[in-house]
């Protein structure tokens, strides 16, 4: 099987595994309980958050520990609302399903919501952001990066004119999607909030985290014994953060050379792919070097990935995180295409397993498939 599919899921690095597998039967303690076991991976659990935050220049106490980016979104969104009067959120349209529905559920409880539409670019434009942004509004939430197109987001600009608007909303970034390729340091986007999760970029499923910048009001969404300073009560998954904090480090040593390596592997990729079949490119601007976002004229998605997928190739229609079904993008209809422009669309994503040439070798294969 050759897999394109690394915006979905990354295979693990072996030093992750390497460095958790003592904790499946040796330091498998509780980390809030006050013996020897528990203390040991107390001190390991710790460390993770310690190197953690050292990655995204943030404090060790600023890190909450979550069981993926989807929870992470979901307390970055409800949390500073439910801590507010009332306050609501302004967000993008073409944002991960986490954010968007953690949004929607706020709407239900009467909460404002607004969905800034990206520009055909794939992008968001930071007046157009500012625009819907109200003295009132408790948490403005734009991506680093997006997960189906790969479209890089100004979240730096953004921050800057909901500060001039809402000095005291809080700001979050979801950067799971950015992670392996683009430099993340929590003072540089200046975010309040930021979500990570460990299996984009080579660690294990299961577990993320929340930057919480101190300071920050927030309200739990899981309630019980008050783990990670009373905002995400419930057993630590002390192997998930280990094995977290050592992919982290492997990707931000291999972070240059997975551009260089990764970029140019890609644009062959399209290339050929436009040269043998057709395919055109959705997104012109700034982008995620791993991903490639293809429009196949007068070809179904659906049809085109069970043919991949008889052919020994791993795509995706868009995001992961939609139970498999294959419906309009979300992402691609806000950008202004239609159901069936949408429905024309695949995205193939490389990761730090690519190697030189793949690209050409790849792009024969897809278009061997699906001639």
């Amino acid at each position: 099987m050759l897999y394109l599919d690394h915006a979905a899921t990354t295979p693990m690095r072996p030093a992750v595994w390497e460095a958790m597998e003592p904790f499946v039967a040796d330091t498998f303690g509780n980390s809030s309980g006050s013996h020897g076991v528990s203390r040991r991976a107390k001190n390991a659990l710790e460390e993770a958050r310690e190197v953690l935050a050292g990655l995204i220049g943030a404090r060790p106490q600023e890190i909450v520990f979550t069981s993926g980016g989807t929870e992470a979104d979901n307390l970055a969104i409800k949390g500073p609302s439910l801590s507010s009067s009332g306050g609501g959120v302004v967000t993008t349209a073409i944002e991960h399903e986490a954010v968007l529905e953690s949004a929607h559920f706020l709407a239900g409880l009467g909460r404002s919501v607004v969905e800034v539409p990206p520009e055909p670019s794939g992008s968001v434009d930071p007046d157009r952001f500012a625009a819907a942004i109200s003295p009132g509004t408790a948490v403005a939430s734009v991506m680093t990066a997006n997960n189906e197109t790969g479209a890089v987001l100004p979240v730096a600009a953004i921050v800057r004119v909901v500060r001039s608007v809402a000095p005291r909303a809080a700001i979050h970034t979801d950067a799971v999607q950015a992670f392996n390729s683009e430099d993340i340091n929590v003072d540089d986007l200046e975010v309040d909030l930021l979500s990570l999760a460990a299996h984009k970029f080579g660690g294990p499923r299961g577990v993320g985290l929340l930057y919480v910048r101190a300071g920050t009001a927030l309200e739990p969404v899981l309630h019980g014994g008050g783990q990670e300073l009373g905002l995400r009560s419930g057993t630590h998954n002390v192997m998930g953060a280990v094995g977290m904090a050592v992919a982290a480090q492997l990707a931000v040593v291999d972070r240059s050379h997975f551009r260089a390596r990764v970029g140019p592997e890609r644009d062959v990729f399209e290339v050929r792919l436009g040269e043998l079949v057709g395919a055109v490119r959705t997104i012109d601007g700034e982008r995620l070097p791993q991903h490639a976002h293809l429009r196949f004229p007068n070809r179904i998605n659906e049809t085109m990935l069970i043919q991949l997928d008889q052919g020994g190739v791993a795509g995706s229609a868009g995001s992961a995180c939609q139970s498999g079904a294959v419906t309009p993008s979300h992402v691609l209809t806000a950008m202004g295409m239609s159901a069936s422009e949408a429905a024309e669309c695949l995205r193939f994503s490389f990761g730090w397993t690519t190697e030189a040439g793949d690209g050409l070798k790849a792009a024969e294969l897809v278009a061997g498939v699906l001639s």
